[in-house]
């Protein structure tokens, strides 16, 4: 049986080789042991190390600590999510979203709905995908700057609705209500500074927006606004037309009122249209001078069937009519889609606005006097003088005669305003 060998002695160090103990004067204190520069690993760290060079350790999950970094996203309702799929290079291929289940669902509402209302459906798709995918956007037409020289082009003959008021308006692309009130550059005019000027066009920009686009007004209310911005005299008359409204003093020929029984603006939108301008009145006073076309969308009143129907027109005409009439009528079939026919009424109004030199007249320079005034209005009813205008709307068919005065194009702003001697018609409306 074999033996082992016996290992290599041990070098004799020290005590036993003669010499002096090298560790004789060491003393293992507690400030050795912090002075170390090299500190052994416990067993049980060594232990692991060397396992896991092998085999890593294995997240079990739960617990987690601060260091862990963010934990990786869960799925809907808490699952775990699937592992990316590989494409043939070892790459993850991008995740498809979970778009087919609302899509699903959206397409079975749809179908649902439309099964439901058939025509409906054909209606809407009607007015706002065929019709609007192929017409042209309605170009932006700015405030005139000078009289134009034509009327403005043809446009289709479309019968305006509650939902679509401006349909066949060449106003469509017109300004806004007071947005067309561009008002010139002021200066020094006769004994009236330049700042003094100024306040002046801005007052009969107030006024024309206080008498023919504050909404209460257009539906009928007194224009209290309106009335106190004209001098004395002027406040005077207006208020009496007022009043007692007549054929020589018609309070619209002021203001722009409806009848609220009869029609109703639609919406809140005026279109307009014109300019303005000044000059010395060569009496050391200014005169500023106005002209401006206003399109009004009306609907139907509770009563405009009624009022229709018991309005006939006389045999006597009035100068200055330039609107087809109503008289006994009957009603007439609405859209497809039963939405509400409107109509328009478009008033034009010139006007030449006198500020007097008050140290030569009894006036107030702040406030505004009449010099000249010209209105028509196109389709309102011609020989009635309640105080208000009077729209002829298509759903209800006149057994009245046609019109025996000539028919004008009310949106013509290249001609000047012309008294008829008969009751006409408008060409559009």
């Amino acid at each position: 049986m074999p033996t082992a060998e016996d290992p290599e002695p041990r070098p004799e160090t020290g005590r036993e080789a003669g010499g002096k103990d090298p560790f004789a004067d060491l003393v293992l204190d507690e400030e050795f042991v912090r002075g170390a520069t090299v500190k052994e690993q416990s067993g049980r760290t060594r232990m692991l190390s060397a396992r896991w060079k092998h085999t890593p350790p294995v997240d079990p999950g739960g617990r987690r600590s601060v260091n862990d970094g963010p934990s990786a996203p869960k799925g809907r309702f808490g699952r775990k999510p699937k592992p990316a799929a590989l494409d043939p290079w070892g790459n993850p291929r991008p995740r498809r979203r979970g778009w087919r289940a609302p899509v699903l669902v959206a397409l079975t509402v749809a179908v649902v709905l439309s099964v439901l209302n058939v025509d409906g459906l054909r209606t809407w798709f009607s007015d706002h995908v065929w019709k609007n995918s192929s017409a042209a956007p309605v170009p932006t037409v700015a405030p005139e700057t000078a009289r134009p020289t034509s009327a403005p082009p043809a446009t289709p003959d479309d019968q305006p609705t509650v939902d679509h008021p401006w349909k066949g308006s060449p106003a469509e692309g017109w300004p806004n209500g007071p947005e067309a009130f561009v008002l010139p550059e002021a200066k020094a005019v006769g004994v009236f500074s330049a700042d003094e000027v100024a306040a002046q066009l801005q007052s009969v920009k107030d006024y024309l927006t206080a008498s023919n686009l504050d909404p209460r007004v257009i539906a009928g209310a007194r224009p209290d606004a309106a009335l106190a911005m004209l001098d004395r005299q002027e406040r005077a008359n207006a208020v009496a037309a007022l009043d007692h409204p007549a054929k020589e003093t018609d309070p619209t020929s002021w203001f722009t009122r409806f009848d609220p029984r009869e029609a109703a603006l639609v919406g809140t939108t005026v279109k307009v249209q014109g300019r303005i301008s000044f000059e010395e009145d060569g009496d050391g006073g200014v005169l500023v001078h106005t002209d401006f076309t206003f399109v009004y969308p009306l609907q139907p009143g509770p009563d405009a069937e009624k009022l229709a129907s018991s309005r006939r027109r006389t045999p006597d005409t009035a100068p200055g009519g330039t609107a087809k009439p109503v008289g006994l009528v009957t009603r007439a079939a609405a859209t497809d889609n039963g939405d509400t026919w409107t109509t328009r009424t478009i008033v034009r109004k010139v006007d030449d606005v006198r500020f007097y030199d008050p140290k030569h007249y009894k006036v107030d320079a702040k406030k505004l006097v009449f010099a000249k005034t010209q209105w028509d209005a196109g389709n309102s009813a011609c020989d009635v003088y309640d105080g208000f205008l009077h729209p002829q709307f298509q759903q209800f068919t006149s057994h009245d005669p046609a019109p025996s005065g000539p028919t004008t194009d009310p949106y013509d702003r290249s001609k000047d305003i012309t008294p008829a001697d008969q009751c006409g018609s408008v060409s559009r409306t």
